[in-house]
């Protein structure tokens, strides 16, 4: 079912107003922009990824890897930015593999771990579409605590999603 929000903020820049296009069911692309803006600053990043559409690469909850790295994400928070060491999960659909109450996920993004390279307990995240610990209301922008790079983050940014 296709629930588009406020088209009209499609059309306004890089601003606050969040919407969801009907592109997001039906536009094809070999390429995926993503930015995040943090204060008046905005940084990029692109993916090499084909897909019919965005909602056909995300909608069935499937993990699509990325090989990015993480100085690569953690250049769309700039030096602010900061991750567990470990793990460094990324891609579309990323989750922890922890107890489905406590478990950090992206829908596009990676994830961080400090005491295994396995990805059980992550505490850090960069990314959209964002959930769990350490704070799981912020959705868009750097979660980061226990032993990240960094230091504890909690950055809450406006994010965009462009495909082409």
């Amino acid at each position: 079912m296709i629930e588009t929000f406020n088209v009209a903020g499609g059309e306004t820049g890089y601003d606050t107003q969040g919407t969801k296009m009907p592109t997001y069911w039906y536009t094809s692309f070999s390429k995926v922009c993503l930015g995040i803006k943090i204060g008046r600053q905005v940084h990029f990043i692109n993916i090499k990824k084909t897909a019919s559409s965005l909602y056909s690469l995300i909608a069935d909850g499937n993990y699509w890897a990325t090989s990015l790295g993480r100085d690569t994400w953690k250049t769309l928070v700039d030096s602010e930015a900061s991750l567990q060491p470990l793990c460094n999960r990324e891609g579309f659909n990323v989750v922890a593999d922890m107890i489905e109450s406590h478990k950090t996920r992206v829908r596009i993004g990676i994830l961080g771990n400090e005491g295994s390279n396995d990805c059980v307990s992550c505490d850090s995240r960069i990314g959209f579409g964002a959930g769990g610990p350490p704070d799981d209301s912020n959705t868009c922008g750097n979660e980061a605590a226990h032993e990240a790079d960094n230091g504890d983050k909690y950055i809450k940014a406006m994010g965009y999603i462009l495909v082409y």
